[in-house]
């Protein structure tokens, strides 16, 4: 294992090495995987398969979205030149915004697609483009295998004459009218204004900065609200080694108020929360409370996805309401595959903090999900770590959970890990025996009273991912700190 201190393999990247998509686009490392001769090369391609796989009645119009990162706007603008050039109707936002909010700009343009100049919740360095269908949510894997496939074939063909230049506009408006549809900002709004609930941010240098201002219509307290490319030298991503500063910073202005702090990603397609006691809780307390609170107060139903990472409360308070569950490979896009295939859906999420939602886009959603969960707390009166308890006394369900990314410094550490795990899958880790095992997604080691180990490479870094869930948290630890050393040992 090594630390993220870059390797020449990753920077001597040759512009004609072939481009591949992860678990939500392609992304890479600016500069060396991700230059702008590559992005236009994806972009074509991309347009190209957008086009004739959804734009058979409708007009060839393309959204392009950028986030905060370093040359995301020059990206992005690049991107929308070259398109327009080929005979496609652009339209380049005017501005930074959630991946969510061009999203929903796809689908309610009419447009044929959308590409976002984002890397989500990835570290400074890394730049991206995420592909979005005609439907408002991003492409299932054939049509990602289909544009590999036009980048191996060469340079598509124009889909007309040139335009004579691309369209701006600002994609909140729509988004924010949107989302109000489903939530009724006032009752929130007089719980900030009452005092009966303190709501903070923290924004994480992403785009989410202005967000819940813009959507609540009231003033709100924001950490991390600049643009900063390097985002304070670690990573947009809703996780505790990134969140300290700002739990700290809770547990000093600690208050008899109800104190909520919502936390989005680079991108805004991600949510965690901080208390006023500086307490972090992960998608794996979150969706569990919006699946009691959608059933209870909305009138929407339907199966729940889970990704097979996640908490087995999720699928404990599903049961408990009557609603069928369904578990995916982690990737939203399989869970967005799922909303496609015709099923009634209530929510999906994973366990890294993405959420969507049956009734809206088939596409994860920080920010419904935030003003859902306001909602939540502001009907039922309890704050989030009640709202929990509440849950896991209602079905008896009790667990702890965490996860470690652990560094790869080559792809021959990854196949000696693969290959090991093959030929020899753990029959039993610490004192707990291996009941049996699931290749879904890596392999997840089941134990006894619902404990289990998740060992699985990420889709977009060259990282290992350790997940655990067990019956308290120092338990969950000792079972990663064993399965950290069996990787080390391995790999070495």
């Amino acid at each position: 294992m090594a630390d993220s201190v870059l390797r020449l393999d990753q920077v001597l990247i040759p512009e004609d090495a072939p481009i591949r998509f992860g678990t939500d686009g392609w992304r890479g490392i600016i500069g060396a995987e991700f230059t702008f001769n590559r992005l236009l090369r994806a972009a074509k391609a991309a347009a190209a398969v957008l086009y004739q796989t959804y734009g058979k009645d409708r007009e060839p119009r393309i959204i392009v979205g950028y986030d905060r990162r370093f040359l995301a706007e020059e990206f992005a603008t690049a991107v929308a030149q070259l398109l327009t050039g080929q005979g496609y109707q652009v339209w380049l936002s005017s501005c930074a915004a959630p991946t969510p909010a061009f999203s929903w700009a796809v689908k309610a343009q009419a447009a044929i697609g959308g590409l976002v100049i984002t890397a989500s919740h990835n570290p400074s360095i890394y730049a991206g483009l995420k592909v979005k269908g005609a439907f408002g949510g991003s492409v299932p894997t054939t049509i990602t295998q289909a544009i590999e496939a036009q980048l191996a074939q060469g340079d598509p063909p124009a889909v007309g004459q040139a335009k004579p230049a691309y369209a701006t506009f600002d994609p909140w408006p729509s988004y924010c009218a949107a989302l109000r549809t489903y939530v009724d900002a006032a009752p929130i709004r007089e719980a900030i204004a009452t005092g009966k609930l303190h709501v903070c941010a923290d924004v994480m240098h992403g785009v989410a900065a202005g967000g819940l201002e813009r959507l609540l219509e009231i003033p709100i307290v924001e950490f991390r609200r600049d643009r900063d490319p390097l985002f304070g030298g670690g990573a947009p991503e809703p996780i505790g080694r990134y969140l300290t500063a700002t739990q700290e910073q809770l547990r000093q202005q600690h208050s008899a108020t109800p104190t909520v702090c919502l936390v989005f990603d680079g991108d805004a397609d991600r949510l965690a929360v901080i208390d006023g006691e500086g307490v972090l809780y992960t998608a794996q307390e979150i969706i569990p409370i919006l699946i009691d609170h959608l059933v209870q107060h909305s009138p929407y139903r339907g199966a729940v996805i889970k990704s097979i990472s996640s908490s087995d409360l999720v699928a404990r308070v599903a049961t408990h309401h009557g609603l069928a569950v369904i578990e995916t490979p982690i990737g939203f896009k399989y869970i967005g595959d799922r909303m496609l295939a015709g099923e009634t859906i209530l929510l999906g999420g994973e366990e890294s903090g993405g959420i969507g939602y049956g009734h809206h886009i088939p596409e994860r959603d920080a920010f419904l999900s935030a003003l859902y969960l306001l909602q939540a707390l502001v009907t039922s009166g309890l704050s989030v770590g009640e709202y929990y308890q509440h849950l896991q006394k209602m079905t008896n369900f009790y667990s702890a959970y965490d996860r470690v990314d652990l560094t790869l410094a080559s792809s021959g550490q990854r196949q000696k890990l693969e290959t090991t795990l093959a030929a020899h899958p753990f029959t039993q880790i610490l004192d707990f025996p291996v009941s049996n095992w699931q290749t879904v997604d890596g392999y997840k080691f089941h134990l006894a009273d619902d404990r289990w180990l998740l060992i699985r490479f990420s889709g977009t870094e060259p990282l290992l991912r350790l997940y655990c869930q067990g019956k308290t948290p120092e338990e969950v630890q000792r079972i990663l700190e064993w399965a950290s050393q069996w990787a080390v040992t391995v790999a070495s």
